[in-house]
């Protein structure tokens, strides 16, 4: 059974000055009572005066993009929502059944940008996903692969619509966020919902992190992490880029005590890889593999992979059985 929220008591619960300081909407001036004009975060165009609020009333107008209406309007534009979608996550986010209402303006309009939060809330709703689309099998990924991720085609409305939409969850299994893949060469190739928080999170990391193993491997991107899981090695994580940060690093040293690096091969991930190994020499072992120039592991086969793989983890538990003699 679906999920039953009240519109009505989202909108009188959480202003919409709270859901401005959340997704850090700059450049707001005071332009009356409670009115506030400014640039549009929702299609972010030029017209420094084109995004009106009335913090009073909860409601807005851009009158360049046409988007107006009140908080549930203005998140689902933000994040390409359906407006139960937008009261789902806002319900999660602010605990709105428990919950008490904030100050309807909240701080000064100059305090709308804040610090950004540190964690990334559950989202309340999943999306319907395909995933038999032909872009995955020329991906390299089957549809046992892809039914265990849970990644597949969206043919709905919003941020995700036609892409491939990979679900991302927290260290404690909750799903967080999703990230769009395009598929015909659209801008960006890696599509993400406004204020996730990726540098938080380590993707596939709920399910390593309860394998029976001291050792993972961490990669660079989502399709790296599916071949190398699909090539036979389910202990795999992916940055979601070729940066750790310490969010992650400290993800990867509470659980593990091996780490092997199987970034990209061009200069970026070479350079990458150097640093990385660096950062986590001092809390964990660390084996570095670097793919050949311009090599990702998704274009490695599954042979390869594992012959890569394999090779590496002899060489950790050499290297463990000689720590444990020295000691």
């Amino acid at each position: 059974m679906s999920a039953w929220v009240s519109f009505a008591e989202i909108k009188r619960r959480v202003p919409l000055a709270q859901v401005l300081r959340r997704y850090q909407v700059e450049g707001l001036r005071r332009s009356g009572i409670d009115q506030y004009r400014g640039r549009c975060p929702i299609h972010r165009g030029q017209g420094k005066e084109a995004f009106h609020v009335n913090l009073k009333r909860g409601v807005f107008h851009c009158f360049a993009c046409g988007a107006g209406g009140n908080v549930l309007d203005f998140v689902a534009a933000m994040e390409g929502y359906s407006i139960r979608e937008a009261a789902l996550w806002l319900h999660g986010i602010y605990d709105v059944a428990g919950g008490t209402r904030s100050p309807a303006n909240g701080p000064v309009i100059k305090e709308l940008v804040t610090k950004k939060r540190s964690i990334n809330p559950p989202l309340g709703f999943a999306l319907t996903l395909d995933g038999g689309h032909p872009y995955l099998g020329r991906r390299g990924i089957d549809g046992a692969t892809a039914s265990y991720f849970g990644l597949g085609h969206f043919r709905g409305r919003g941020i995700m619509s036609g892409r491939i939409a990979i679900p991302i969850h927290d260290q404690h299994g909750r799903l967080v966020a999703y990230c769009g893949r395009a598929i015909d060469g659209a801008e960006p190739r890696y599509r993400f919902p406004m204020g996730f928080q990726k540098s938080q999170v380590l993707f596939n990391y709920q399910r390593a992190r309860v394998a029976p193993s001291e050792q993972v491997i961490v990669v660079e991107g989502f399709f790296d992490c599916l071949r190398v899981h699909q090539a036979g090695f389910p202990c795999v994580v992916a940055l979601m880029g070729a940066r750790l940060s310490r969010a992650q690093k400290d993800l990867l040293k509470d659980r593990f005590s091996q780490v092997i690096l199987l970034l990209d091969g061009d200069p970026t991930g070479r350079r990458a890889t150097a640093q990385i190994a660096s950062d986590l020499a001092p809390v964990c072992s660390v084996t570095e593999l670097l793919p050949s120039p311009g090599i990702q592991p998704d274009q490695m086969t599954a042979d390869e992979i594992r012959r890569v793989l394999t090779d590496a983890e002899r060489r950790q538990t050499i290297r463990r059985k000689l720590t444990d003699m020295s000691n």
